[in-house]
């Protein structure tokens, strides 16, 4: 039993040269050939810890930010309820969708569409099976996590007395208008917001005390460019589910499928994949700085 367990902590071992080694990854950007070598090296470090994270642990927390998330949509609906139709009033009310992202950065909270980055690195650099397991089982539970999260809100949202008619009616428009969206424009524009993410997640280590700031200036602009996103988009789909303005089966196609597809090919095909690649000279040129160092 004592064998068993060993064996099942180290598949849960992310494989690198560092964890090989027993070393912790190196992110003094003074010794390291470039800024964005120490960036990259720090998001790998995150990346790993989450990958080694227990499973139920990674659950509960992607619940909690699925619930987190919820925010976004209540705020924007009360702005578009408040606000009504003028000249400029997206540019105010997409400012309610960024409330659920900054609670569940800042709360270190479990959201998907950031960890199509974030342990994606780890992955890219050493791509072994067992690297690869450990990524597909954070995605699964994360995924799952923020669904059922973001469920509970949408049917909160619906049947609890807690909001007004005229909100709830906002609730409603909010979710009509992303399903206005093809198929295909749903994947494009999920694409969109799974860099614009990813970019921030990228930026993150790097912002110091502006982390509220970047976190709200980037998701302001998944809002005003109406881009598609799989988890705030789930709360406000489902929401139209529970309430029986759509069927389930509207859920999954056109929305879910193609937006998390988008999500993914945009933050991890391409700017995760293009962030490893800036970065891998550097890597190497490191590398040889230590043989001939030894």
């Amino acid at each position: 039993m004592n064998q068993n367990k060993k064996n099942e902590t180290h598949s849960q071992e992310v494989e690198s040269e560092e964890n090989k080694k027993g070393e912790d990854i190196e992110v003094d950007e003074e010794n390291l050939p470039s800024q964005a070598m120490a960036t990259h090296e720090h998001i790998r470090q995150e990346g790993e810890k989450e990958l080694e994270r227990d499973i139920w642990a990674l659950l509960w927390s992607a619940i909690a930010a699925g619930l987190s998330m919820s925010a976004s949509l209540m705020a924007k609906g009360i702005f578009h309820a408040e606000l009504g139709h003028f000249s400029g009033s997206l540019m105010i009310e997409s400012i309610g969708y960024t409330f659920g992202f900054i609670i569940v950065i800042m709360a270190h909270q479990q959201l998907f569409t950031e960890n199509t980055i974030t342990p994606v690195l780890s992955v890219m650099q050493k791509p072994t099976a067992n690297n690869l397991y450990l990524l597909l089982r954070l995605w699964a539970v994360v995924l799952l996590g923020n669904l059922i999260g973001t469920a509970i809100a949408a049917w909160a949202f619906g049947y609890m007395p807690v909001f007004d008619p005229a909100i709830k009616q906002a609730f409603h428009d909010i979710g009509m208008k992303v399903m206005e969206n093809t198929p295909t424009q749903m994947f494009a524009k999920a694409v969109v917001s799974g860099w614009i993410v990813a970019t921030m997640v990228w930026m993150l280590p790097s912002a110091g005390n502006a982390k509220i700031l970047v976190i709200l200036l980037m998701t302001w602009l998944i809002a005003v460019a109406d881009t598609t996103h799989i988890v705030v988009g789930t709360i406000e789909v489902l929401y139209l589910v529970f309430t029986g303005a759509l069927p389930w089966q509207s859920f999954v196609w056109p929305f879910a499928i193609p937006t998390l597809l988008g999500n993914i090919c945009g933050g991890t095909f391409i700017f995760a994949l293009l962030s490893h690649a800036q970065i891998r000279m550097d890597m190497q040129k490191d590398t040889s700085a230590s043989v001939e160092h030894q």
